[in-house]
């Protein structure tokens, strides 16, 4: 069969500046599992065609035209490419299945567009999904994750697609997407994840993957795509420093300050570590993950800010993952407290964070029955600057007042040239300088959208609940965003349907026709 892998990463650029982030940037976002995907099929004999898209060019000229199936992964914001994508598929006779993190929150919605759609994914259920096992209209999913991740060796036909330019050349930012375990312990209500078993990947597996970008690809970056990297830290480092130092390729992860306790940050500099992104969330919860236990407030601003102090002698670039507007945040105090964290330690790029309201998420279920999502928003505004629920304790216009005002403190020249003395890497300042001036383009939309809830009163309602129409900006916008596309979604196609779905119908479980 002729079989289709399409990642979408990211939304048609519109301005020059999203040009150049997309082709530096997005490009190197590509998931794992539809490369996985790819190779399986082509193990089992079929002609596949992987590509992505990061924004530039044509999507559906990405893929051939003569395809028996088509796989499309994406996540929220991109929703509406991909169901315009789907019609255009569906209209030449293709088959048509969605997966990746829109598929899994977002399922029932998914359907009105796609033959099928899948949530967790194992070469078993691709191979039942090719032979026509299931009937259009099914939501289906392998009992668990996969753990048959193709190796890098195999995976290589799609890296140098997705990463390389020109599907030939590696450059300075080109990255490998690796993964060392699957699943999170922690239980964040807001997380994609929080209901994971979190289980390590076969050691060997990892081994032979840094062997191979040791012999092959020297120096290339590796994105570990872990929910929490080294849980399990003693073996995942084992298997890091079974490589000789020299040959140790440079590598970025996301994990939580409880797991990069005590000496752990020197074995990070040991291994080749070049960024870590932490999450610390709230300053009133989530006190697991930050290793601080009960602490709150200003004590655990200067507890947490002394661990990236370590951090910082060990690691050349950091992030510190915040959210604003949870049901815990109230008045003045998380913004202090956060401009504070800043302060103490301006070597972590912070990054702050709208919650969002991703199906299948405690954090979902809690604003539903509260009738606190905007149900009319479209998906291609579920990221920041946009809001799509009301906020407990804050009012529309003060809650973006005081993203500005976070916003503001963490972009402000002053606080520019102090990240900047904290560094001797050009590179990380190079970073630094272009994501302080995304930040500014960022206080810029939210200041347009704080002007709009200041002086149109039907724009308020809406962001107030009082109003289910949706207003006039985001549908302008969202045609915008979706240009020579726009015209095959219909109103009714952009408004979500956010009912819950029922059980996916299980690989293992399933009566085949």
């Amino acid at each position: 069969m002729r079989i289709g892998i399409l990642d979408i990463l990211g939304p048609p650029a519109r301005r020059p500046v999203d040009l150049a982030y997309q082709v530096l940037i997005t490009k190197q976002y590509a998931s794992i599992t539809p490369q996985a995907i790819s190779v399986w099929c082509r193990r089992s004999g079929h002609e596949t065609f992987y590509a992505t898209y990061y924004g530039v060019g044509r999507p559906h000229r990405l893929l051939p035209a003569d395809l028996d199936v088509v796989f499309i992964s994406c996540y929220t914001q991109v929703s509406h490419l991909a169901y315009a994508l789907a019609k255009i598929y569906r209209r030449a006779g293709i088959r048509t299945v969605i997966g990746g993190p829109h598929a899994k929150a977002f399922p029932v919605d998914c359907l009105r567009f796609f033959d099928l759609v899948v949530g967790e994914c194992d070469p078993e259920l691709v191979a039942d999904i090719l032979s026509g096992q299931f009937d259009p209209g099914t939501v289906i999913s392998a009992a668990r994750p996969f753990d048959d991740v193709p190796t890098v060796e195999e995976r290589m036909p799609e890296i140098r697609a997705s990463a390389f330019f020109w599907g030939r050349k590696p450059l300075l930012l080109s990255a490998v997407p690796m993964l060392a375990s699957m699943g999170c312990p922690y239980r964040c209500d807001f997380c994609i994840d929080w209901s994971s078993t979190y289980r390590p990947l076969p050691a060997d597996r990892l081994r032979a993957d840094l062997r191979y970008l040791a012999e092959h690809l020297p120096d290339l970056l590796i994105v570990f795509h872990d929910p929490n990297f080294a849980v399990k830290f003693d073996d995942v480092f084992e298997t890091l420093e079974s490589l000789p130092p020299g040959r140790r390729p440079p590598y970025i992860i996301e994990s939580s300050l409880t797991v990069l306790r005590g000496d752990r940050p020197r074995r990070l500099k040991e291994t080749n570590c070049a960024m870590v992104a932490p999450g610390v969330e709230s300053w009133t919860g989530y006190s697991n993950k930050a290793g601080v236990g009960r602490t709150g407030g200003t004590e655990k601003v200067e507890r947490v800010a002394a661990h990236f102090a370590q951090l910082a002698e060990n690691v050349p670039y950091l992030q510190a993952n915040f959210m604003f507007g949870l049901d815990s945040d109230e008045g003045d105090e998380p913004v202090e407290l956060t401009k504070r964290f800043m302060d103490l330690a301006p070597f972590a790029f912070p990054t702050i964070n709208i919650p969002v309201p991703f199906g299948g998420t405690p954090l979902h279920g809690e604003l539903t029955a509260a009738g606190r999502i905007l149900a009319t928003m479209p998906f291609t505004f579920y990221y920041a600057p946009y809001l799509v629920t009301t906020i407990k304790n804050y009012d529309p216009v003060t809650y973006y007042e005081k993203l500005v005002e976070l916003y503001s403190h963490a972009a402000s020249p002053s606080m520019l040239s102090r990240r900047l003395r904290t560094t001797s890497h050009r590179v990380v300042g190079y970073v630094h300088r272009a994501r302080t001036a995304s930040f500014r383009s960022d206080i810029a939309s939210f200041r347009r959208i704080l002007d709009m809830l200041r002086t149109d009163p039907a724009f308020l309602a809406f962001h107030e609940g009082r109003s289910t129409t949706l207003p006039e900006f985001y549908r302008r916008t969202g045609e915008r965003m979706l240009g020579r596309y726009a015209e095959l979604l219909s109103p009714a196609d952009r408004t979500p349907d956010l009912s819950p779905a029922g059980p996916p119908r299980h690989h293992l479980t399933i009566e085949k026709k």
